[in-house]
């Protein structure tokens, strides 16, 4: 049984159809890559997977589970989670209360362990994702670097079996993303699976096993990282040259 499974995904808005008839499917430990050019429909199919906007038709299971439709909240506490391309942090308060601001969801809150207060669970999440000596800086004064993966630290809260990322090194510097790169390769370590949006090929291929590829909200390929730098497809419609 896979992890995630998307089934003939479709969305339309109006007379876009934004998803067009999109089938994946994800297994517990993997990393994958999603890429493809703006308004390849990337971001709508994570609004899709995660609740946030509904299907027109197709099925969206999670470990054999129908949560198509599910309201956010709901799949969130069933395990899955998700940051966004823009991120919106409580500016004001610390960069631990952020975290632990997650921490009182249903899922998060339950997955505590007795010997944790969650002061010290959320403490683990911002060592994950090497903040935790910024731990009392309110969020407001954090770099843009500092916030994705702040982000990153908050989805990590609620435990998530499946994590997606979108766009996590998006106006990172070089040492930046390279930073992020080795939380993420920690993460998959620690038993996290993950799916990653992102523009930057470089920083994604050194990631991902496996990567799809959208143009125009379908699926146009997918296979290992240099199997798609290497598909006609994809350069013609998508990169403009190999990698």
């Amino acid at each position: 049984m896979h992890l995630l499974a998307v089934e003939n995904l479709t969305k339309r808005f109006g007379g876009l159809t934004a998803v067009n008839n999109v089938s994946f499917h994800v297994d517990e430990g993997e990393i994958i890559g999603l890429i493809g050019p703006n308004g390849a429909g990337k971001t709508t199919l994570f609004h899709l997977i995660t609740g946030f906007l509904k299907p027109d038709s197709g099925t969206i299971k999670f470990k054999g589970e129908n949560i198509t439709g599910l309201e956010p909240h709901k799949i969130v506490n069933k395990g899955l989670a998700r940051t966004f391309q823009v991120v919106r942090p409580f500016r004001h308060l610390p960069t631990i209360a952020n975290v632990m601001v997650a921490l009182e969801s249903p899922r998060g809150n339950k997955k505590i362990e007795w010997l944790k207060t969650p002061e010290r669970k959320a403490m683990e999440m911002l060592e994950d994702v090497g903040l935790s000596e910024m731990m009392l800086e309110p969020a407001e004064n954090l770099s843009h670097g500092d916030l994705k993966r702040l982000e990153i630290a908050r989805a990590l809260a609620t435990e998530p079996e499946l994590l997606l990322l979108d766009e996590p090194f998006g106006g990172l510097s070089p040492i930046e993303t390279e930073y992020l790169t080795k939380s993420i390769q920690r993460m998959h370590l620690d038993g996290h699976t993950i799916v990653i949006v992102e523009h930057k090929l470089h920083a994604l291929m050194k990631l991902a096993k496996r990567v799809i590829v959208l143009h125009y909200g379908e699926k146009i390929a997918e296979g290992a990282p240099d199997e798609i730098a290497n598909n006609k497809k994809v350069i013609e419609v998508y990169m403009g040259k190999a990698m």
